[in-house]
């Protein structure tokens, strides 16, 4: 079972010196990374820019600290900007503040219930779809920035609609100059990471912010700066409690479950990734302990709602840290900087956060999957992929998740009644099936796997506890009791194939029916796999097996 115990707590038994060196070289670095992206993304979620700093001290220090993977990274992130902007909106700091503490709440119940895994009844599509859709709606609300207009509104413009409405309204108060700083600021951050040597282990973001800053102040341009819009305060606020009240309460509770599911999702799938690239495993119900308490830590402190952050937790990973240190050492640089260069963010440029903040859309949109997705998956799955997608630009994200899900089931229901069979037949004991594998011999160094029944996104994570060891030489899945494969069944067998092929271990199909082979055509896994690795039944797989030793 999974346990409730900090990985800090476990890691610490086999520390050593050298790895705290590397811990620190990182968590300075990933601090470096960071620094401007709390800053953008606190902008992006309508507070004050010294508020996604907070949140990167104080939720970064306690997730590293309480957490259940060894090199997760926490702070601000874009998915919650939207959210946040709209409870700030229509409730103020107060009805965030409470939001994030009610939602932290049932983060750290979740994980003391032992719901961590249940994150995985959450469909791909689902997943992929509001990600894409939070990437247009960050998008379309910095536009304005980037391009300097001089929007006039009567009322804060919170909806993405109504952010695109005024775009096209007001697009005659373009400020080229501002233009021309935003389109400096991009080619920064792409071109960036293809220079060559140590340049490019450098921050691009940071480089943009400072040529930005160098060009408005030296050349005197008229163009919009943070100190400009807002009052940067250094130093870390003192701790305060919200005006509560039940009317606030019944108003984000709808709020606060979307933060909480959000945060869930965000930073179980973060640990999985990171755990895939150290070859690790996480504890999931110790990790929503720990997003739980981060989030309330934050928002107590000034903060705003905080998750695992897949890109910095990479940036962790690949600069050398192992286990929570690094988090944590990244929490108290930051706050360093807080206290010593908060002044300075005043400088810099509003399109230079725009120009950040459109690479960070481009980065979480995940198109590729997207399309892939619109490609390859069965068409109720793309359904439910696009009706996700639309209604997180249109509405918000509770009524995209709520009604995905909804779609998702009823969907499911269908898809397992049209491909499901009821007959009389006769019951009989492994020994005497005709088919049994027990009847017959596996070759050496062969493993034979079977999987009954319809893999679709409640199951499909059963794919992955599939061990694939250096000393096999064939993998067979048998499949002739799989009615039907879903996207997310279909990612996972991806994931095991990726698996298979790094270990140069052959996967074999034995017997696989018409529905999860038109999908798998249709995916292209047939083709990665091999024709001649696809057999129509067990005997057949076991013969190719034989001549592969």
């Amino acid at each position: 079972m999974d346990k409730l115990k900090p990985k800090l707590f476990s890691v610490m038994k086999t520390y050593t010196k050298e790895q705290f060196v590397k811990d620190v070289i990182a968590g300075i670095i990933v601090a470096i990374i960071a620094l401007p992206l709390s800053i953008a993304l606190a902008l992006a979620s309508g507070v004050t820019p010294e508020k996604g700093i907070y949140t990167a001290i104080i939720a970064g220090f306690v997730i590293s600290f309480l957490g259940g993977s060894r090199v997760q990274i926490a702070g601000p992130t874009a998915a919650f900007a939207t959210i946040v902007a709209g409870v700030v909106a229509e409730n103020g700091m107060d009805g965030l503040i409470t939001a994030t503490i009610l939602a932290g709440i049932f983060l750290v119940l979740m994980g003391v219930l032992r719901l961590g895994s249940l994150i995985k009844f959450i469909p791909a599509t689902i997943t992929v779809g509001f990600t894409s859709g939070i990437a247009v709606t960050i998008l379309v609300g910095q536009i304005k920035d980037f391009l300097g207009l001089s929007i006039v509104s009567e009322k804060p413009l919170v909806e993405t609609m109504e952010k695109l409405e005024a775009v096209f309204a007001f697009i005659g108060t373009t400020n080229w100059w501002a233009l021309a700083v935003g389109a400096v600021c991009m080619v920064i951050l792409i071109g960036w990471p293809y220079l060559p040597g140590f340049l490019k282990r450098i921050p691009p973001s940071l480089i943009a912010v400072l040529v930005s800053i160098g060009l408005v102040s030296v050349f005197k341009l008229p163009v919009n700066t943070i100190g400009d819009l807002y009052e940067i305060s250094g130093g870390l606020p003192t701790p305060s409690l919200p005006a509560f009240s039940l009317e606030t309460v019944q108003k984000v509770l709808p709020d606060a479950f979307t933060i909480a599911l959000l945060a869930a999702i965000e930073s179980l799938l973060s640990c999985v990734v990171a755990d895939g690239m150290i070859g690790s495993r996480h504890r999931s119900n110790m990790e929503l302990v720990a997003q739980g308490a981060g989030n309330i830590a934050s928002v107590l402190f000034g903060g705003i709602p905080a998750t695992g952050a897949i890109a910095r937790t990479a940036a962790n990973i690949k600069n050398g840290g192992r286990t929570p240190i690094a988090g944590m050492v990244h929490a108290v640089t930051l706050l360093l900087i807080l206290l010593v260069l908060m002044p300075y963010a005043a400088l810099i440029p509003m399109p230079a956060i725009a120009a950040i903040l459109f690479m960070v859309a481009y980065n979480m949109s995940e198109w590729r999957k997207f399309l892939h997705l619109c490609k390859s998956a069965p068409k109720s799955d793309v359904l439910v992929l696009v009706v996700t997608f639309v209604l997180t630009i249109v509405f918000d994200l509770v009524v995209a998740i709520a009604v995905g899900l909804v779609l998702a089931l009823v969907l499911f229901m269908k898809r397992m009644t049209d491909v499901t069979e009821v007959k009389s037949w006769k019951y009989v004991d492994d020994e005497n099936d005709p088919d049994s594998i027990t009847l017959r011999k596996v070759p050496e160094n062969t493993f034979v796997y079977e999987i009954s029944g319809p893999m679709f996104f409640g199951a499909a994570d059963k794919i992955l506890q599939i061990g694939v060891e250096e000393s096999m030489n064939c993998l067979i899945l048998r499949m002739r009791s799989v009615g039907a494969i879903d996207a997310t069944a279909m990612q996972n067998l991806e994931s095991l194939y990726a698996q298979c092929r790094k270990k140069e271990v052959t996967l074999i199909l034995s017997h696989v029916n018409e529905q999860p082979m038109k999908i798998m055509r249709k995916n292209g896994f047939i083709e990665k796999v091999g024709e001649e690795n696809i057999c129509a039944h067990i005997d057949d797989a076991l013969k190719l097996a034989e001549g592969k030793k």
